[in-house]
């Protein structure tokens, strides 16, 4: 199973990134799956996510920001990040998740099964 994330980069405050991941080796269909973020000297924390069921859930912080989505024909999932905050620099990535519910996204990370490899986003004040 691999996970490749991209899409990050350096921004402005106020403005816009969409990350993708492309997922490989997997009945992408049948999992729920999640972006997480992780700043220097901080935990990884979820950001958001998406069930193969389409519901998705995030994080207070980001909500009304940040939008998830999926594409089950391509085997990605998106997350496009607008009026980005300097709050917002870290390495993101997206994991898969075989278990969960239809209608729940996980938002612990130690439930997800894999991990792509983190891609970072700068966010300038």
């Amino acid at each position: 199973v691999q996970l490749q994330a991209s899409g990050g980069g350096l921004v402005q405050a106020g403005g816009s990134l969409r990350l993708s991941c492309a997922a490989s080796g997997l009945t992408f269909r049948n999992y729920a799956m999640g972006w997480f973020r992780q700043a220097p000297g901080k935990e990884r924390e979820f950001v958001g996510g998406i069930t193969w069921r389409m519901i998705t859930d995030y994080a207070a912080s980001v909500k009304g920001r940040f939008t998830i989505s999926r594409d089950n024909a391509k085997t990605k999932i998106y997350l496009q990040m607008n009026s980005l905050k300097p709050e917002d620099t870290a390495v993101y990535y997206c994991a898969a998740d075989r278990t969960s519910s239809a209608s729940v996204v996980p938002r612990t990370r130690y439930v997800y099964d894999y991990w792509g490899q983190g891609t970072q986003v700068t966010v300038s004040s």
